[in-house]
């Protein structure tokens, strides 16, 4: 079983940064395709970022382009989630997921494992 675990949100300004982290156990880390995606209020869940096992492989939503940065260490089982220039329509509960299968994914649906969520505000 995998488990997954979620940290690093809160309430920060516009324009503020938060750095999310989801550290993994239960399975092998480092060949497991990562994702981070979100659910605001009132809208769908959106896929944010996602890397491959070896970190050398990502994608970015269009809406958090050159503001995100996803990246993970394999050695301590943790992929994080840097977030800059927060705007108040990042607001939302973020998730982290783990795929069973190596291959990178956009996807939601393609993912296995998910943790319970870190939630992230950002005011006006």
């Amino acid at each position: 079983q995998v488990q997954l675990v979620e940290s690093g949100g809160g309430l920060v300004q516009a324009g503020g940064s938060l750095r999310l982290s989801c550290a993994a156990s239960g399975r092998t880390f480092s060949s497991a395709p990562m994702a981070w995606s979100r659910l605001g209020t009132g809208k769908e869940r959106e896929t944010v970022a996602g890397i491959s096992g070896s970190g050398r492989n990502t994608y970015y939503a269009d809406s958090v382009k050159g503001r995100f940065t996803i990246s993970r260490d394999n050695a301590k089982n943790t992929v994080y989630l840097q977030m800059n220039s927060l705007k108040p329509e990042d607001t939302a509960v973020y998730y982290c997921a783990s795929r069973k299968n190596p291959y990178l994914s956009r996807s939601l649906t393609d993912y296995d494992y998910w943790g319970q969520g870190t939630q992230v505000t950002v005011s006006s």
